[in-house]
């Protein structure tokens, strides 16, 4: 009788493995599922794992924003997350190059709740709902990329411009390309 439930048992634990579930989650993983469970997509964003859906560490989101002078383009946000997890914040990266002054030409950004101002309470909704208010309100106070701050603060209507002619057609702005992201 003891072999048979030793060989239950066994059988019980090789279906939970194959299954997945007999892989120990670290609580920062947990809690991402949770985020992401809980992820409040809006009109216009998308969620893509790279790596395959069991891979919850590291995906992508997709943005185009309906409002401001972001209308019209495609930003594409890298996302690693640490197994640390909600005690660090998230690495966000921009894949799609933008001339914005919080996102640098090497897609780094600017969003203080992913520096100094981070706190385990936030999740993953905070931080695509910062990313979205970048697009809409651009920080030239807070600059990565100071060119396009200063063009933001003292030629508002040129930095408008060349935003727009960017994002719709690609345009070379201070001898950088900008390719088309529509």
């Amino acid at each position: 009788m003891i072999k048979l439930f030793s060989v239950k048992e066994k059988q019980k634990k090789e279906a939970a493995a194959a299954n997945g579930k007999g892989v120990k989650q670290s609580a920062g993983e947990l809690r991402l599922q949770k985020d992401i469970s809980e992820l409040n997509l809006q009109k216009g964003m998308s969620i893509k794992f790279p790596e395959g859906k069991d891979k919850l560490l590291h995906f992508e989101i997709t943005m185009k924003p309906d409002e401001g002078i972001y209308k019209g383009g495609t930003f594409t946000f890298d996302f690693v997350i640490a197994t640390s997890y909600p005690h660090d914040a998230p690495k966000v990266k921009c894949k799609t190059k933008v001339f914005h002054p919080n996102i640098d030409l090497e897609g780094n950004v600017c969003l203080n709740i992913l520096r100094e101002d981070w706190k385990p309470v936030l999740s993953i909704n905070s931080v695509i709902y910062g990313l979205q208010f970048l697009f809409l309100d651009p920080n030239p106070e807070d600059p990565l990329n100071k060119e396009a701050a200063e063009m933001q603060k003292n030629n508002p209507r040129h930095f408008e411009s060349n935003v727009q002619a960017s994002i719709m057609r690609g345009h070379h702005i201070n001898g950088h390309y900008f390719p088309p992201c529509k």
